[in-house]
């Protein structure tokens, strides 16, 4: 019985470790769990630029064959209104998603972990020229995720490469997220995280440079997850009428 005991509590101590702060909002994290799971996913974002504004609403599923793999099909939905041009809805880009854990470093209280990333963009969208939205041009990013997590906090960075071959937005990425759990690790699970993101973003042959930051707030409670995210430009290096004003970000995820 003394032994059950002691197992119980190790598993659920670790439970609560790997489970102490929820995926990040704009950035991207390398844990996963649960081989042989699904996530149901969407994370809306109310894009405001000095060209227009784009509502962008992505349905999205992953499985994860195993603990250390994953495999996602988004499917998206644009709302377009553009300053003295067009306006709709339509699909947008298509993306199939996947990922490679290839490194995993535990200790008590903390992991660091390495992930090989692709994005794939089909040219499902219309030809609206928005970065990550619609382009209307296939495009394929590569990167490698690396993270890490205690139970006081969280490190991710990504960098990666975007390219587009019939296009001019080949892009250099690099982000940098930090989380912050509010709530002790607790069983069943209940979260309440804020996150603090930066994405730099350097579009080769246009030779334009953003840098953007994100404040987010995420509140999850056993398999659901809410997320609030308000992005800004830090620096805004585009050309004239290309300027983002704010993004907002509003997701939830249903794991199962």
């Amino acid at each position: 019985m003394k032994n059950t005991y002691v197992i119980l509590t190790l598993v659920l101590l670790f439970s609560s470790m790997a489970a102490a702060q929820g995926p990040p909002i704009t950035a991207d994290k390398p844990i996963m769990l649960g081989g042989g799971s699904f996530t149901a996913k969407t994370l809306t974002e109310i894009r405001t630029t000095e060209r227009g504004t784009f509502v962008y609403v992505p349905v999205m599923l992953h499985y994860l064959p195993t603990s250390n793999s994953l495999v996602a099909v988004h499917l998206p939905y644009i709302n377009y209104d553009i300053e003295n041009g067009a306006s709709g809805s339509s699909l947008a880009d298509i993306k199939i998603l996947g990922k490679y854990q290839f490194f995993r470093k535990d200790a008590t209280g903390k992991t660091f972990r390495v992930v090989a990333k692709t994005l794939q963009s089909l040219p499902t969208g219309e030809e609206l020229d928005v970065m990550e939205l619609s382009t209307g041009k296939y495009s394929g990013y590569y990167g490698i995720v690396a993270g890490y997590e205690t139970l006081k906090y969280g490190i991710s960075n990504e960098v990666g490469y975007n390219w587009m071959p019939n296009g001019t937005l080949d892009e250099f990425r690099y982000k940098l997220g930090f989380g912050l759990p509010l709530l002790k690790p607790q069983y069943p699970n209940k979260q309440l995280n804020l996150y603090f993101e930066y994405t730099n973003s350097w579009l080769v042959e246009r030779d334009w440079y953003q840098l953007l930051y994100a404040q987010g707030i995420q509140y999850a409670r056993k398999n659901i997850t809410f997320d609030l995210a308000v992005q800004v430009p830090l620096v805004n290096d585009v050309d004239a009428g290309r300027r983002l004003r704010q993004s907002i970000f509003l997701g939830t995820r249903f794991t199962f």
